[in-house]
């Protein structure tokens, strides 16, 4: 056995492997991945090596028993690649192999925060939910199999829940602790996130909460409702409604508002800024009442451009959300949703409610860039009042 040999068997056994990249085919065959990604999983208490391939159209995921993943591993090396990463607690290894076959291990210390963290806590920070674990909802929704597993074409939705999720858990402290939590999602559609939601705050956190998925479409309410029930989530509930129009609550602890279109986004930030909400989370979709309105001469380079026109339009869209909402009282942050190459709506506003600073500073702030492009923005015409209270009250 070679020494690189000696070392991955020694990483696999040890529990030491964080994760593997394999890649640069010896040769051009489509049966083969282009890149192939490892690393260790726990499946119903047992442990297991991931092969995560990558083909040309598609992602495929294989799980292998620990005791069978070195032979799979130094076969496939040998077989079919040219080179590979290997990222351990201890260090970083990669490999590289000649025309030849013959192979070479470059060995390097890992950072000090990798090695000093367990492979169970980097996975659990990696993940809320984890897959192999057997959550209803996900089930129900096609993107799991009956054992856990994650099918191959819903892996990006996968991702997309546990970032929504991790967004969640940063921000959860804010929520009150002594009653029940009340939440609304404006624009739940078929509620990935909603479900979502409830699993991580009512199964597995045990918090009393209370739930509402509002929506327009009658038959996407429907199916909504008909799975809670089906879970046995009792306390999460959904209506046909608009946004604008809902007026059900008096006080909400919690605003989720996702690609609600256009203006629709703005309607669910007054909402929650009206119901005082702790916490806003809202991924905007289309927006097209600033495209209408800005203007300027110094910007008519790219304002005369119909496609920069409309990407700036949208960043100054949420630049005025976020910064009225500072004015508000929020702390604000834009955070990357997803991945940019799954979806151009990718900017994620989470707001914090808490103690307003600076406020006279951030509205002059908001007033010179207002008026520089010329915008009469919806969210400063609906909340006018609170702002004039705010600022006249302010030094």
């Amino acid at each position: 056995m070679e020494q690189w040999q000696e070392n991955i068997q020694q990483w696999i056994e040890s529990g030491s492997l964080r994760q593997a990249i394999f890649s640069q085919l010896r040769r051009k065959d489509a049966s083969i991945p282009a890149k192939t990604v490892i690393r260790p999983i726990e499946l119903k208490g047992n442990r297991h090596i991931q092969f995560e391939y990558h083909f040309q159209t598609k992602v495929t995921h294989e799980n292998v028993p620990q005791a069978e993943a070195y032979a799979r591993i130094i076969e496939w090396l040998e077989q079919h690649y040219r080179q590979a990463l290997f990222k351990t607690n201890e260090a970083d290894a990669q490999l590289l192999f000649s025309k030849k076959g013959k192979a070479t291990m470059l060995i390097k210390p890992a950072t000090a925060k990798a090695a000093g963290e367990s492979l169970a806590h980097n996975r659990q920070k990696q993940r809320v939910v984890q897959e192999g674990e057997l959550i209803p909802f996900m089930i129900e929704l096609g993107i799991m199999t009956k054992d856990g597993q994650v099918h191959a074409k819903k892996q990006d939705k996968f991702r997309q829940i546990n970032r929504f999720l991790e967004m969640v858990s940063d921000v959860l402290p804010n929520l009150p602790t002594d009653r029940e939590i009340k939440i609304v999602d404006f624009g739940c559609g078929k509620s990935y996130l909603t479900f979502a939601l409830y699993h991580l705050l009512a199964i597995k956190q045990k918090r009393q909460i209370s739930v509402v998925g509002l929506d327009l479409k009658e038959d996407v309410i429907a199916f909504c409702k008909e799975l809670a029930n089906k879970l046995g989530y009792e306390k999460l509930h959904f209506q046909v409604g608009d946004i604008a129009q809902y007026e059900d609550q008096s006080a909400v602890d919690m605003v989720v508002t996702l690609h609600a279109c256009d203006t629709a986004t703005d309607a669910a930030l007054v909402k929650a800024v009206e119901w005082g909400a702790s916490l806003i989370l809202s991924v905007p979709c289309c927006q097209h009442e600033l495209f209408r309105q800005v203007a300027n001469e110094g910007l008519k380079p790219l304002l005369s451009h119909g496609l920069l026109k409309e990407r700036f339009s949208a960043l100054a869209t949420d630049a005025v959300r976020a910064q009225l909402l500072e004015v508000l009282g929020y702390k604000t942050q834009l955070l990357e949703f997803i991945d940019p190459e799954h979806t151009p709506k990718n900017m994620l506003i989470r707001a914090v409610r808490g103690a307003a600073s600076e406020t006279k500073q951030k509205w002059d702030e908001y007033v010179a860039f207002r008026d520089m492009l010329r915008l009469s923005p919806y969210l400063e015409r609906a909340l006018a009042s609170r702002l004039q209270e705010i600022t006249t009250n302010v030094k």
